[in-house]
């Protein structure tokens, strides 16, 4: 049954994918993924991790941009006022918190930065580097979905990016909050849909032609 959203038109207009993507990885650190640090428990998260994982190689054999970020500041000057206790402690600077799962994470071929604010996109080289790329779509991974991974996919969307954002690729602390944010972002700013889907894009033959365009 259609509801207000659907009757005033949210939805009914997909972006799909372009031609040159890059995956966007947020926040998949220890912290977030190692159940020996307080925020690192999820089931949901974990789940996400493995598939995500399975998403990242068959991108990297094809060439395609892989750019991912932690969350870390130098001290308690430069933390920005988070809510969340748990970010107040082990987050800074050489913290194992700070390292990234090494499921996902190839210091080899992904680019990788720190942020200290929600999205990717904030105070990070982020835009650059995708400009310097070519890029016209972000698939967005990571967690947590209600917070660092929804910023991060209003500003891709607020850049001008496709934003694709595979469902299972995503985790948070409880899947309430995950599905819900996933519905109302892809009522708005992104197609939302499961790892599946963008392997089958990667997996275009065209993609390989185009992953070293832009590349020096």
């Amino acid at each position: 049954m259609a509801d207000g959203f659907d009757k005033a038109g949210y939805g009914s207009i997909p972006i799909g994918f372009g031609v040159r993507p890059a995956v966007l990885v947020v926040d998949f650190q220890r912290a977030f993924t190692d159940p020996t640090f307080p925020a690192g428990g999820s089931p949901h998260i974990a789940a996400a991790v493995e598939r995500t994982a399975t998403l990242l190689e068959a991108a990297r054999r094809m060439g395609i941009l892989v750019v991912s970020c932690r969350h870390a500041w130098c001290g308690e000057r430069d933390m920005i006022p988070w809510k969340v206790a748990s970010l107040r402690t082990g987050f800074f600077e050489g913290d194992p918190g700070t390292q990234m799962d090494r499921r996902i994470h190839d210091e080899s071929y992904d680019v990788n930065f720190t942020k200290t604010g929600p999205s990717i996109f904030f105070g990070t080289p982020l835009s650059s580097i995708l400009i310097k790329n070519g890029i016209d779509t972000t698939i967005i991974t990571g967690c947590t979905t209600s917070g660092c991974v929804r910023a991060s996919i209003i500003d891709a969307f607020s850049n001008g990016l496709r934003t694709i954002v595979p469902a299972d690729c995503c985790g948070d602390q409880e899947i309430g909050p995950h599905e819900a944010n996933l519905l109302d972002v892809g009522r708005r700013y992104a197609d939302v849909l499961d790892a599946d889907a963008c392997l089958d894009y990667i997996g275009r033959p065209q993609l390989r032609s185009a992953s070293n365009l832009f590349m020096i």
